[in-house]
């Protein structure tokens, strides 16, 4: 089931970015981030309303609750008009793979703040992430 998910994600985000970068030859960074961000709310309340998931919603504690509202201003709104700005100046093929580094911060973060291990094969795989980026550029 995992590998199922991680695949059907790997396509998703995959797709997205062909879109994005259509729609942004005519449109703005900030419009295209607010289409994508009313969109999105409209399905996912339409998903807890229809869907019977209105009680479980309710039910989120407020420390849970914040926690994904930064989640979203820093990955939904901020990273997402400045990943459209880079989009709209320079070619999809190589911004989409420079922008997937962000496990490198995450994985620094992780150490830091979560007190996450950090073993050889994070260091020998961040390694070759930057590797990755050396190459695109």
């Amino acid at each position: 089931m995992l590998t199922i998910l991680l695949v059907l994600t790997v396509i998703f985000w995959g797709i997205a970015p062909i879109f994005d970068k259509i729609a942004l030859s005519n449109s703005s960074p900030f419009l295209g981030n607010l289409s994508r961000s009313i969109t999105i709310t409209f399905v996912l309340l339409a998903i807890t309303f229809l869907g019977g998931k209105t009680k479980e919603f309710l039910q989120i504690d407020f420390r849970s609750f914040i926690y994904f509202a930064l989640s979203g201003i820093f990955a939904g709104c901020l990273g997402v008009f400045t990943y459209y700005k880079a989009l709209q100046i320079s070619q999809t093929s190589k911004i989409v793979p420079l922008a997937a580094t962000y496990p490198l911060v995450t994985a620094l973060l992780s150490v830091i703040f979560l007190r996450e291990q950090l073993t050889f094969s994070r260091i020998l795989g961040t390694l070759l992430i930057i590797v990755g980026i050396w190459l695109v550029k």
